[in-house]
């Protein structure tokens, strides 16, 4: 098997229950079918990498779970090649929200070899297929700090789509819990006073 990284470790240690068992399956797959993958934390949740490239994802909601193949729309299955170019389903599984919502793990098992040939190959696309990372993953540790404090739960929820981001992916972009804990104390603080997360540079804020 393949290096695991402790943050993907962590990352489905904080995924709700239901979520935890798919993670924990779709891992190991990757792992089985391409030993040698990397793991990365990328737009906050977990990557597999394979020869310097991205080949896969997953991520965790709050009621469903979604996979995706970085080069689906180059893959031969005409289903994961209508939903890159569609972009309509999350991931190019649909909503995952138990094993039981997964296919067979022969065709996933072939869909990563496929994957990994393509790397193989050199083979790009013009552009990202994935929709996994158009939305914004608000993990629970996150929200239910911040809803402690009700300022800045009400600031958070007021500001717009790319100052949330700026926050979220401050925190969750940490390489270890305690620089994350850090992070997230002061975002709160900074939230409860009104502030967006690069305030300092903003001429209102000095």
């Amino acid at each position: 098997m393949g290096k695991k990284n402790p943050i993907i470790d962590t990352y489905i240690a904080r995924a709700a229950d239901f979520a935890k068992p798919v993670l924990i399956h779709l891992r190991e797959l990757v792992h089985k079918v391409c030993p040698v993958v990397e793991e990365k934390i990328k737009w906050s949740f977990p990557h597999f990498d394979y020869k310097g490239e991205m080949m896969c994802s997953m991520a965790a909601f709050k009621q469903h779970c979604a996979f995706g193949f970085w080069k689906a729309s180059l893959m031969k299955d005409k289903k994961l090649a209508e939903t890159a170019h569609s972009e309509v389903a999350m991931g190019h599984l649909g909503k995952i929200a138990s094993l039981k919502d997964l296919p067979p793990d022969k065709t996933i098992i072939a869909w990563i070899k496929e994957a990994m040939k393509l790397n193989d190959e050199g083979k790009k696309i013009i552009k990202p297929t994935t929709s996994i990372k158009k939305e914004l993953i608000i993990p629970g540790f996150f929200s239910d700090t911040l809803k402690k404090n009700k300022k800045a739960w009400a600031t958070f929820e007021k500001f717009s789509p790319s100052n949330k981001r700026d926050y979220v992916e401050w925190v969750t972009d940490a390489k270890s819990d305690d620089t994350r804990d850090k992070r997230l104390k002061q975002s709160v603080e900074w939230m409860a006073e009104g502030k967006p997360r690069n305030w300092k540079y903003m001429k209102e804020y000095r």
